[in-house]
């Protein structure tokens, strides 16, 4: 695994990315401590993605319903409504 600082990872973020897509894992430091690691995507096949997006459509459809929008929710936390 090979390990870059913050400014060098920067400056070859492109190059880093064609090496991780090849599969390799980058670690990225600051002030020599790890604070990311880079790795490719798993790559799922059609029939996994589409499992995947049934469990999320599944699991979103079990959610109870609001008449409320999100933006009014935001708003409503922020201003610290008892909503």
């Amino acid at each position: 695994m090979a390990v870059y600082g913050v400014a060098e990872a920067k400056n070859n973020f492109t190059h880093l990315l064609d090496r991780v897509e090849k599969g390799e894992s980058i670690t990225i430091t600051r002030h020599g401590r790890p604070v990311a690691e880079l790795k490719a995507a798993p790559r799922l096949t059609l029939e996994e993605r589409r499992a995947k997006m049934e469990e999320f459509i599944r699991r979103r459809d079990l959610r109870p319903h609001t008449d409320i929008s999100a933006a009014a929710l935001v708003r409503a936390m922020r201003d610290g409504d008892p909503e």
